[in-house]
């Protein structure tokens, strides 16, 4: 019997089988994608965090343990690669005779490099001018001596006389930080900057001038294959750090780089699971709402059915298992179709046609992709069809408990709005944070009670929504006012049509009001966040190209073709208390422009305000949020900064949360006029260089050549590599044009296909009344008021519902986002494109569905 239906179903329902079959593809679908989304993501965050870094670890060794006997142990490290000695050792201080001058600068530290260091570390030295071998000294140093390759520098010796090498080469220290890190210090006791005085020794003539009392770290190489994701690298890596430690006794502390890098790691690594949540999990269930809402239009069939088949003497559980075979046959199909178009987006979108970083995880994420899929249409088809075969009696009881039903889901949904406003508020009111990472603990842990916000506002405007195009229907002046421009004479008769299948129509408003919403909020956030990421590159570099002093001289930069505005940017370090900061001194009635200076960066005021407040009063002082907490300061305090070794006062007017060129944490920006009266010194530290439209990487590369190795030169377009390489941005332009890509299938069904669905499935009706003389406008007066009630409505209330849910999405996702935006970006042309892709939709459905009625089918007369 069960299969003698599943024919008849393939033969003569073929239409209500290939629509729940779509439904639970784009539902497996979706979700399967996401699955390779998070495969192909976590995985590339611990690629790219490992190959960041220069060296992975710097095992130091304990005064008196024997280097000998501590690459013994190193070498029975699992994953080991390469391990070389590198000396450390103090110098008093550098000279140089330059030039019919000489130079002497104050103490600084000396390395001593073994031979193949540069090949078997690359990204540790970089090369600038001369030879990459032999006596090598930093840029910064070379400019504080005015030295170049081929002079002779002093290295002076404590106790001893000074020791005279010949310089072979000039070069940059990328990873100047973790080098002269001081491994086994917390995270405050380390430098506050590397040190700006510093020669490579090779080492042989290391050992020779400064061995003595000099210190030796095992700088390590592992291998690079890791768990996919960060958490467990960095377990992984971690564990094998301290294992290193315990074998060597207490001999030596390893600087564990590449666990510090895979740490940081972890936290974005979070924020792509939550990507799943927040742009994911919406698409996955609206998609199951579509699936229930395409098999719901054929209720009316099956229950005609059924009840030919109670007549026949069929029992509830054999309708039931009728019921479990349609929803069989289409689920499967569903599953299979969804599964392959999941394979397919992942390879194109993701580069991995797999739905999980290990087996166990493929399985899990295919699996359960499948059984959502199959869950659905079991809820679209069993469910009802159960509920039907037992209450086939009680349909008058369930039209009188209608409004009872209905004034629960509105006290529902507003109860629900209202709890999602006041989760939202609690959890902004000090800034969200919804990834809690402490620093070197493995664990990671969610702020899951700000997620009630969006769950709770995507279950109140849903429920509100149809509620509210159920009370418009009700009113039938309004529904006629808005439908007479398609049904002419005929509205009042077409409103009451309407209002009698409000049930259906409400539902087919939500459904395409709440794909709307999906396909809106995820086209915001993912604008935003491109925009903000470009935000960040210019933040991070400071202007188009950004040329930093190294002398400290410097008062102009040289121009050079394609260079426009210049705006100099004054670069020193002042002590708040024993801290010590960067201090930024800016030109206020210029900055604001030429640095592009967002009101998001600061607190207080606006950028403008701010820097207006600089100018009016010449002692204002703008500092950062955690300087501000750490210090407790108040508006208008006076601040004493110790400044070139002078004391100047200052009045805190403002915080500065970000700033151009600046660090992440403490910083302080001031006028530069009252910081070179103060000092006595005009020197400009940093210049930002706008270009007239010529590529910045072209304008770099021209003031590098005229610069040579006294000034360092970077790009914004090298900022935006290094950006656009970064952890949670791995992944994510591709996660938002696959579920782009949805949404905009997800509104042809939720629009188009459920209504040419219904159309299709009341054809006997239209047919009827086609056969008592109402003529093709007549028809379409039908057909095209209610396409326009379910398009106007829906496309109208998404909108609503995707501004409110796009000022929540970016505001709870604002760890993504660095720094956070001023406004949202929104991308008309996409928006434009789901309106058109939905009308578009409707009107096929519309016009399909009056072709057909044009055309005589009798056997359509017949009860069935």
């Amino acid at each position: 019997m069960t299969a003698l239906w599943i024919k008849g179903l393939v033969s003569r329902r073929r239409t209500r089988l290939a629509g729940t079959a779509l439904g639970v593809a784009v539902c497996v679908a979706l979700l399967a994608s996401v699955g390779t989304f998070l495969s192909a993501t976590t995985g590339q965050m611990t690629k790219r965090a490992a190959a960041r870094v220069a060296v992975d670890w710097q095992l130091a060794l304990r005064p008196g343990t024997s280097a000998a006997s501590a690459l013994i142990e190193v070498r029975r490290t699992r994953g080991l690669q390469q391990v070389l000695p590198v000396g450390y050792a103090d110098t008093t201080g550098l000279g140089a005779a330059t030039g019919g001058g000489s130079q002497q600068t104050g103490p600084g530290k000396v390395l001593g490099i073994p031979a193949g260091y540069a090949r078997a570390f690359p990204g540790q030295v970089r090369t600038l001018a001369g030879r990459g071998s032999g006596v090598l000294i930093a840029q910064q140093t070379a400019a504080n001596l005015h030295a170049a390759p081929g002079d002779t520098i002093t290295i002076g010796r404590r106790g001893r006389a000074a020791a005279k090498v010949r310089v072979d080469g000039v070069v940059d220290l990328p990873a100047a930080d973790s080098l002269f890190q001081r491994v086994g210090a917390p995270v405050g006791a380390q430098p506050q900057a590397p040190p700006d005085n510093v020669v490579l020794l090779p080492a042989p003539t290391f050992a020779r001038l400064l061995g003595a009392g000099a210190q030796t770290q095992l700088h390590i190489k592992l291998s690079h294959a890791l768990p996919r994701t960060p958490g467990a690298a960095f377990t992984d890596v971690s564990g094998r750090g301290r294992n290193l430690e315990t074998r060597l006794a207490g001999g030596g502390l390893v600087g564990d780089n590449l666990g510090t890098a895979l740490d940081q790691a972890r936290e974005d690594a979070l924020y792509a699971s939550l990507l799943f949540l927040f742009l994911g999990l919406p698409g996955a269930v609206i998609a199951g709402l579509v699936t229930a809402s395409l098999a719901a239009l054929g209720g009316e069939q099956r229950r005609r059915d059924a009840a030919l088949l109670r007549t026949r003497g069929a029992t509830t559980r054999q309708l039931v298992r009728l019921a479990g075979a349609e929803a069989a046959a289409s689920g499967l199909t569903g599953v299979a179709l969804g599964l392959g178009t999941a394979l397919v987006v992942g390879q194109l979108a993701f580069g991995s046609a797999t739905f999980g970083g290990t087996t166990l995880s493929a399985v899990v994420w295919g699996a359960g992709s499948a059984l959502a899929g199959l869950a659905a249409a079991v809820a679209a088809i069993v469910v009802p069809g159960w509920r039907d075969a037992r209450s086939l009696t009680v349909a008058g009881q369930r039209r009188g408990a209608g409004r009872d039903h209905g004034r629960r889901r509105t006290a529902l949904a507003l109860l629900a709005l209202a709890g999602s406003g006041l989760v939202f508020w609690q959890a902004s009111r000090n800034g969200y944070n919804l990834v809690l990472a402490p620093e070197g603990v493995p664990q990671v842990s969610v702020n899951w009670y700000a997620l009630l916000a969006p769950a709770l506002g995507w279950l109140g405007t849903g429920l509100l929504v149809h509620e509210l195009a159920q009370a418009i229907l009700q009113r039938g002046g309004a529904v006629r006012r808005l439908i007479r421009p398609v049904a002419g004479p005929l509205s009042g008769v077409v409103a009451s049509s309407l209002r009698r299948r409000r049930g259906a129509l409400a539902a087919g408003v939500t459904l395409l009001a709440l794909t709307a919403a999906f396909g809106a909020s995820t086209a915001v956030f993912n604008s935003t966040y491109k925009a903000q990421a470009e935000v960040d590159a210019r933040l991070t570099n400071g202007a188009d190209v950004t040329v930093v002093d190294s002398s400290g001289t410097r008062t102009a930069v040289p121009r050079v073709a394609g260079m426009g505005a210049v705006e100099p940017l004054q670069h020193r370090f002042a002590y708040v208390g024993a801290d010590l900061q960067d201090l930024y001194g800016v030109r206020p009635a210029t900055i604001t422009a030429a640095g592009k200076l967002q009101n998001s960066w600061f607190a207080g005021g606006t950028a403008a305000e701010l820097m207006g407040k600089l100018a009016a009063r010449a002692d204002s002082l703008l500092v950062s949020e955690e300087t501000v907490k750490d210090f407790q300061l108040h508006p208008g305090d006076l601040l004493r900064l110790r400044l070139n070794g002078r004391t100047v006062p200052f009045h805190y007017a403002g915080v500065a949360r970000e700033f151009p060129t600046a660090p992440k944490d403490s910083f302080l920006v001031a006028n530069a006029s009252y910081i070179a009266r103060a000092t006595g010194s005009k020197a400009i530290g940093t210049f930002l260089v706008q270009t007239d439209g010529t590529a910045p990487k072209t304008v770099a590369h021209r003031l590098r050549a005229r610069l040579g190795t006294t000034a360092k030169v970077s790009d914004v377009d090298e900022q935006r590599r290094v950006i656009g390489s970064n952890l949670t941005a791995v992944e994510l332009s591709g996660l938002t044009r696959v579920e782009l890509g949805f949404a905009l299938v997800l509104a042809v069904a939720a629009s188009g296909l459920a209504l040419g669905v219904g159309f299709r499935e009341r054809r006997r009706t239209f047919v009827l009344v086609a056969a008592l003389g109402a003529r093709p406008r007549q028809l379409g007066a039908f057909v095209w008021s209610e396409s326009l009630y379910v398009t106007l409505g829906g496309i109208v209330l998404g909108a609503a519902i995707a501004a409110a849910l796009s000022l929540m999405l970016v505001k709870i996702l604002t760890g993504v986002f660095d720094p956070p935006p001023d406004v949202l970006t929104v991308p008309w042309g996409y928006l434009f494109a789901v309106v058109a892709v939905a009308g578009g939709a409707v009107g096929a459905a519309g016009s399909l569905t009056l072709r057909a009625l044009r055309r005589p089918q009798p056997e359509e007369l017949r009860a069935r």
